[in-house]
């Protein structure tokens, strides 16, 4: 098992319409990735963010290779997708997680 969390962090004034394109689109995205076993798709509550949000999608992989394969693939459309539609509103946070013990 495989796990990369991408941390999305939008600007306040940018959030409405983030949070309608996640609703929308990349819900639509995640369900649609042949490789991923499982997501969550979360909000991120932190006491020391006040100039916007974080937003979190978890995803699992049943091996490195089929994480590293999305990450050279379809993290690069998604962070494309991103930007072209919010710029630098929305900035986005890999997260590599190499599980040393795990009860899922």
């Amino acid at each position: 098992m495989s796990v990369l969390s991408i941390t999305f962090h939008c600007t306040k004034n940018r959030l409405e319409e983030w949070e309608n394109y996640m609703d929308e689109t990349l819900v639509l995205m995640t369900e649609n990735l042949m490789d991923v076993n499982q997501y969550m798709l979360s909000e991120v509550h932190s006491d020391y963010i006040e100039e916007g949000k974080n937003y979190n999608l978890l995803l699992i992989f049943d091996s490195d290779d089929l994480r590293e394969d999305f990450i050279k693939s379809e993290m690069e459309n998604i962070a494309e997708r991103v930007a072209s539609r919010f710029g630098a509103e929305v900035m986005i946070f890999n997260t590599f997680l190499n599980p040393k013990k795990m009860k899922l």
